[in-house]
């Protein structure tokens, strides 16, 4: 009786460790094709790289600083020339 029922428990454990593989493989094939389900889905909807993203933000950086820059400038040329005509500056 012990013999059979070592057999039976082994024979278990066989089961249960195939069960466990089986499972890990199935996990590892869904993985992978939900991975690259989403990165299809990413790639169709066309959104921007970080390299795309960092390139647009120092576009955006340079083009504030231009902006003060200009907005200095007019203010000084609006200044000079309300001071010749004796008229006060235009206010914002």
């Amino acid at each position: 009786m012990t013999q059979s029922s070592n057999r039976i428990f082994d024979e278990l454990a066989r089961f249960a460790t195939d069960a466990a593989g089986a499972a890990q493989g199935v996990r590892r094939e869904v993985e992978t094709v939900v991975r690259s389900q989403f990165e299809r889905l990413i790639k169709d909807m066309d959104v921007a790289t970080r390299e795309e993203v960092e390139v647009l933000r120092e576009m955006v950086v340079a083009a504030r600083e231009e902006n003060e820059r200009l907005e200095a400038r007019v203010k000084d040329l609006e200044a000079k020339l309300a001071s010749t005509a004796g008229v006060n500056p235009a206010t914002p």
